[in-house]
């Protein structure tokens, strides 16, 4: 594991760092085209996409990870919301060294953190992540499947992920519209083709898949997927959302009762 200041870390370094962090609250493929600067007028997305995680995952204090963090801006509404520390992991450090420095602009330097990494191969022991948090980076990610077993390698038994991308279902439709238009009408050439491509990653079949081909079995799958700004639905984005079981008699017990998630 190396943070950003380069440190190496032994791995009893890094148990003794979860186990601090518990305690102390006792993310290519194809890519999607520039956004546009008109984009930063409209409202954030993230704290409506960290509302609909909450209110889905309901999960337990502890090790949070934003994966494929960038910027950090899901961690830092999670750190808003809960005051749980939370680990951003992504392995562009310039934009987690951006993200570390808003964190200390508004006070909240001593909750968020960051380790340079990538979802195949993350830098954590097995049954140590409590929440697994990651938006808009598994559609870049050079082994979707193979991040999806990571991501249930280091959740705790009952840890939850909730995975993909969207601006949220509470996300005002008027922003939204205006979001897409702005992207749509400026491509032009290979651009278009490129945002065909990435639509096509965002389809529930496509996260279905990924998920079906990690041996995921207890998941769930939502959202409309495709951008349409016509689409009422538009916004909610497309989610993965999965629990690692307590024991395997639990999560096929769970299934078959057919009650793995509350439905949107």
């Amino acid at each position: 594991m190396r943070f950003l200041s380069g440190l190496p870390l032994s791995a009893g370094a890094v148990v003794s760092w979860l186990l601090w962090l518990a305690a102390a609250v006792c993310g290519q493929q194809a890519g999607a085209p520039k956004g546009l600067a008109a984009e930063r007028e409209l409202p954030s997305r993230y704290p409506f996409v960290v509302e609909d995680l909450l209110r889905h995952c309901n999960p337990s204090k502890g090790f949070w990870i934003d994966l494929g963090a960038g910027k950090g801006q899901i961690a830092l509404e999670l750190v808003k919301a809960t005051g749980n520390p939370v680990v951003m992991l992504d392995p562009d450090v310039e934009a987690m060294q951006e993200g570390l420095a808003i964190a200390r602009r508004e006070g909240l330097g001593n909750r968020v953190f960051a380790v340079v990494g990538v979802a195949e191969n993350l830098p954590f022991p097995d049954n140590s992540v409590d929440l697994v948090a990651s938006r808009g980076s598994i559609f870049f990610w050079d082994d979707p499947v193979k991040g999806l077993k990571e991501v249930y390698r280091v959740l705790r038994p009952g840890g939850k992920a909730y995975i993909g991308g969207g601006a949220g279902s509470g996300y005002p439709k008027w922003a939204v519209k205006r979001l897409i238009a702005g992207r749509v009408e400026k491509l032009e050439g290979d651009e278009r083709e490129r945002w065909k491509r990435f639509l096509e990653l965002r389809r529930p079949e496509q996260m279905r898949r990924w998920a079906e081909d990690a041996g995921l079995t207890n998941f769930q799958v939502f959202g409309e997927g495709a951008i349409s700004d016509a689409d009422p639905r538009v916004g909610q984005g497309v989610w993965l959302l999965f629990e690692k079981a307590q024991d395997v008699s639990q999560s096929t017990a769970k299934r078959r009762a057919g009650a793995d998630y509350p439905q949107q």
